[in-house]
Order: structure tokens, then sequence, then C-alpha cells
């Protein structure tokens, strides 16, 4: 029963996410800032402390160790990595977070003591209305919970621990792996996979239980430099070209009631512009491309230079550059060639009563890269929900399943 985990990953998840990981994508540092390494250095030193080995936090500030193989059986198992991110998404604070722990949510709404205005109920929610008698855990309004991915950082530190106290369990080497700066796609150095030596490897960076992530957005990001013209206003008169204006003529170039991701669902992509600054000599745009297939990344990013190009066609005296920058590939496109931990996964879920369903992810996690760079590594449940805002929550009960699940994915792992 998962119910042996309640108190501990309830413990470890208000404790983790008191603990401020933002992730920075202007910094060139890795990781992008110096207070992940608060969260890093204390699971590093919990992790000595349960009897994990070869804990090591490696140049590039992904923490890894090693449960030991076990057994007869475990001699010839699979390596099996498990892994979550430590750093939260930049632009909600992440300062201060005040965890309240709703106990035994008997329906309704639930309210945020530092946002009066904030309500998180089933009407806006709805897997909230099937959580009756969850200890469902919020934030206070005034910030983000981190529960991406601290409630995957809460489930594999709790799957470390039960290994190393269960020593009649035999299983295959276990690899746990904490990877910094997720939310900006820089989580997976080109050094990990051969650190992380596992055969196969899960993140625990999903929401519902019983989904199953196999299928990720393929990603590019894009960067639009604009440089105008500057003069004194008072002269400007057939002089300035004003980058601002450029950029929001660029902007507007694009679609607006498609391709966008407040008008897209399912599979449909988008090209999202998310930060825009400068003045009247200089703007930058920031954008991120999104779609399953190639081809259709290849288009958005088509559309967004032939954007550019035209715009500064009709007003040469500026200068318009557009650089795009792959991020991460679809995980299907080598999972398809290699879908045993995507079948012991499935095997896992039924064990535990749960019907897994193929989710297809609108984002990506480091499992994209990590699959990409050869370490097949498919994505898993943790629990949480609204991610990125102040309305973000997860119960006890289903970061406790999550756990379990893992748990019975390292026995059928020797099996297999």
């Amino acid at each position: 029963m998962h119910d042996q985990f309640f108190a501990e990953i309830e413990e470890r998840f208000v404790r983790y996410v008191q603990i401020d990981t933002m992730a920075d994508e202007t910094s060139a540092t890795s990781p992008s800032t110096i207070k992940q390494y608060d969260l890093l250095h204390l699971l590093a030193d919990e992790m000595r402390g349960l009897g994990v080995a070869d804990v090591r936090i490696t140049d590039y500030g992904a923490l890894l160790g090693t449960v030991p193989a076990r057994g007869a059986v475990g001699e010839h198992a699979p390596a099996i990595g498990f892994l979550a991110h430590v750093d939260t998404i930049p632009g909600f604070s992440g300062t201060g977070v005040k965890p309240q722990v709703h106990r035994a949510y008997q329906g309704g709404a639930l309210p945020f003591p530092d946002a009066p205005a904030l309500l998180l109920s089933p009407d806006t929610a709805p897997d909230l209305g099937k959580k009756l008698g969850h200890d469902v855990i919020t934030a206070s309004g005034s910030t983000i919970l981190g529960a991406d991915d601290k409630a995957g950082v809460a489930i594999v530190m709790t799957l470390a621990a039960a290994l190393l106290r269960n020593p009649t369990l035999e299983h295959g080497p276990i690899r746990i792996g904490f990877t910094p700066d997720e939310e900006i796609g820089r989580g997976v150095d080109p050094r990990l996979p051969a650190d992380l030596a596992a055969d196969f490897a899960y993140t625990l960076d999903g929401g519902e239980p019983g989904s199953l992530v196999y299928e990720s957005f393929s990603a590019d990001k894009a960067l639009v430099v604009i440089d105008g013209v500057s003069t004194h206003t008072g002269t400007a008169k057939d002089k300035m070209v004003n980058a601002l204006t450029l950029a929001a003529r660029v902007i507007n170039a694009l679609p607006q009631h498609t391709l966008t991701p407040e008008t897209s669902d399912g599979r449909q992509g988008f090209i999202h512009c998310y930060k825009l600054h400068g003045d009247a000599a200089h703007a930058e745009i920031s954008f991120i491309l999104r779609d399953y297939a190639l081809e259709g990344l290849r288009a958005h990013g088509e559309l967004l230079q032939l954007a550019c190009r035209t715009i500064n066609a009709g007003d040469p005296r500026a200068a318009i550059t557009c650089t795009i920058t792959p991020q991460y590939r679809n995980m299907r496109y080598w999972l398809d060639n290699d879908m045993r931990p995507v079948d012991i996964a499935r095997a896992a879920y039924r064990d535990l009563g749960l019907e897994p369903y193929d989710e297809p992810i609108r984002g990506g996690t480091d499992g994209s890269r990590l699959t990409e760079m050869g370490v097949p590594t498919p994505n898993l449940f943790t629990g949480m929900h609204d991610v990125h805002g102040p309305l973000e929550w997860v119960t006890v009960q289903d970061m406790a399943l999550a756990t379990a699940t893992c748990l019975r994915i390292v026995e059928l792992g020797c099996e297999r």
C-alpha cells in the first residue's frame, strides 16, 4: 500500500518547496542561479545520509548517485535512472513559499491566505473534484508552489529511501539524478547521459495519475534583434526608425487567432512571443516555437523569419535579425525504436490499479533531450496540477502513489 509513504513524502515536499530555486535564462552559468545549489547540496547530504553511493554534483550542476544493485538477480538487471529537476520557472516568484496543507479535502473551493481573491475549485480545476479525502497542498497565493518539479524531487528521494530500507528487494543499479535549469531548456548537459550510466530512465515531471508521456513537442527558441535609427525626437522627421515600432509590426505580422498557445490545443503547435524589451534604438523579442512534427516546427521558424524580412524590407535603414536555436526534439522519434521503459511503466501502473493513458505533452522534459541523446526516458506522473502560477497544487496521496509506481518499476525491471 502506498500509504506507507504519506508522512515522509509530505515532509520532504513541504521542506523542499520552501527553498527558492528559480532559474534565470539570461545567465550563462550552469546552474543558471547559485540558489539552485541550496537544494542540490541539501539533497546530496540527505542522499549520503540514506546510504546512496557515489553521490556527486557535477561541474554542470547535476546531482547524481546510485542505489547499488542487490542480490543475484540484480547483478544482471538493467541500470534504471529516476530523475527530477530542482529549478522552478522564471517569471513568477518562488521566494518565500508558504505551503498550505488542506487536510482530507471535502469538496468546494480552497482559499489562499495571501490572495483573498484567489480560489481553487473544481469549477476551474476539474481534477480537484476527484480528490475527495486527499490532503491537498497549495501555496499561499503570492508565489508558485514549486510542485514542478519538487513533487518529482520528493518522489525520487522517497523512492531511494524505500529501496535502501528494504534489504530483501533484489534489483539492478538504480541511478538517481537531479538536474538544474529544466525550465529554461538547459537541464541536460551533453555529458549527462554518460555520467548517468543508465540503460533507460524516467523523469518524474508529469501530472495526473495514469498519465504516461512518451511523446513531447519538438522545440526551438528564436531571438529577433532590431536595431533602429535613434535621433532627437525634435528633429526626428524622416530620420528616426523606432525599434519598438518595428517590434510591434513583427509581432502583428504573425497569426493572432491561430498558432498561439492561447488559441491552440491537442496536437497543434504554436509560435509564442514571451518577452519584449528595448527602446527606440534597440529591441529584442524572444519567442519559443513548438510542434510535434519537425516539418511543422520548421514551418513556424520560416514564418517568423518571413515576418522579419518583410518588416525589414519596409524600412531597410533598420537591421532585423532572427536567430533560431534548437532546444529539444519529440522523444517519440527514438522511443518508437525501444519501448521497453514504456512497457514496464504501463505494467507497473496496472499493477497498482491505474489504467495508463498516453498523453502527448504540450511541452518538454529532460527526458526529451536524454532520449534524443541515447537514454530512453519517458515521463511519469507526479500529481502536480495548474503549474507555473499561484493556483498550483498537488496531493500527498498522488505523490505517494507515484513513489509506489516507481518502486514497482524497479521490481519489474529485474524481470524484463
